[in-house]
């Protein structure tokens, strides 16, 4: 399998270890944000565990839409701060 025509990453002007890195930065941030967020939700009161499903439910549908409608890569996540 040739990931260049697959995923057109001249085309994109981008390469497999720029991808891989991203990859792995992203997949950073969404492990955090799960942890997290039930940590400081729950010092308000709200159920971890339900926070927690929430968050990671909320993350999918929104990642899946930006990457099949939108044809985005991104990450869409739960956000912390001002």
């Amino acid at each position: 399998m040739n990931l260049e025509k697959l995923f057109h990453l001249k085309e994109n002007h981008t390469d497999v270890k720029t991808e891989v890195v991203a990859g792995i930065t992203t997949f950073m941030t969404m492990a955090y944000i799960l942890a997290v967020n039930p940590i400081i939700l729950s010092d308000a009161g709200m159920d971890s565990g339900a926070v927690f499903t929430a968050t990671a439910l909320a993350s999918m549908a929104a990642t899946l839409f930006d990457g099949r409608v939108c044809q985005l890569s991104l990450c869409a996540g739960s956000r912390h701060g001002a």
